[in-house]
C-alpha cells in the first residue's frame, strides 16, 4: 500500500498514534503497544476512509477514530471472553491464595466504606453473608424496595470508578521514559 511506503507518513503518524494509544489503552484494558499495532494493521488493511486522507488533518482525524474504534473492540472482546475454569495463575492454593483473597476483600471493604451517601449501608447489606432479599434490605435501611435497584446501580457505578482509578493508576506518558 502506498500509504505506508511513505516514510514521511510513518514519521508523522507515529508520535500521534503513540499518544492516542497511550491515552485510550488504560480504559480499554489493553497494552498501548497492542492498541498501536492494531491501528497500524487497520491502516495496512483498509487505509484511511476520510474524504481527504492525504491532508494532515484528514490523517489525524482518521487516526483518532481508528484508535477509539480499536479500543472499543478490545473492550467488547474483554467482556465476551470467558476464562477457563481453575484458580488464577497468581492465586495458588495455600497461604499465598488466602493472603491474596483476604487482600481483595480488604480493598473492597475499604472502597465501600468511602462511598458517598447511603451507599456504604446499602453495599454492606448487599455484601452481607446473611444473603438478604431486597425486601429485607429495604426494611432494614428504611427505603422503598423499588428504589433499591437504581440506588444500587449508582453505588456500583461509583464503586467501579473508584476501584478503576486505584487499580489502573496511570504510568509515564509520552516520551518521559
Amino acid at each position: 500500500m502506498d500509504l505506508l511506503k511513505d516514510s514521511d507518513l510513518m514519521t508523522e503518524l507515529g508520535p500521534l498514534l503513540s499518544a492516542e494509544a497511550a491515552a485510550e489503552a488504560p480504559a480499554a484494558g489493553v497494552d498501548a503497544a497492542d492498541l498501536e499495532q492494531a491501528v497500524w494493521v487497520r491502516l495496512l488493511e483498509h487505509g484511511p476512509r476520510d474524504p481527504d486522507p492525504t491532508g494532515r488533518t484528514g490523517r489525524a482525524r482518521w487516526l483518532r477514530r481508528a484508535v477509539r474504534a480499536e479500543a472499543r473492540l478490545a473492550r467488547r472482546r474483554a467482556r465476551r471472553e470467558v476464562p477457563y475454569g481453575g484458580p488464577p495463575a497468581d492465586a495458588g492454593g495455600g497461604p499465598e491464595g488466602a493472603l491474596l483473597h483476604g487482600e481483595d476483600h480488604r480493598v473492597l471493604r475499604s472502597a465501600v466504606a468511602r462511598l458517598p451517601g447511603r451507599c456504604p449501608e446499602l453495599m454492606g447489606a448487599l455484601l452481607s453473608p446473611r444473603d438478604l432479599t431486597y425486601r429485607e434490605i429495604a426494611g432494614e435501611l428504611g427505603i422503598s424496595q423499588g428504589s433499591l435497584g437504581p440506588v444500587r446501580s449508582r453505588c456500583l457505578g461509583c464503586l467501579r470508578r473508584m476501584l478503576a482509578a486505584e487499580v489502573a493508576a496511570p504510568g509515564l506518558r509520552g516520551k518521559e521514559r
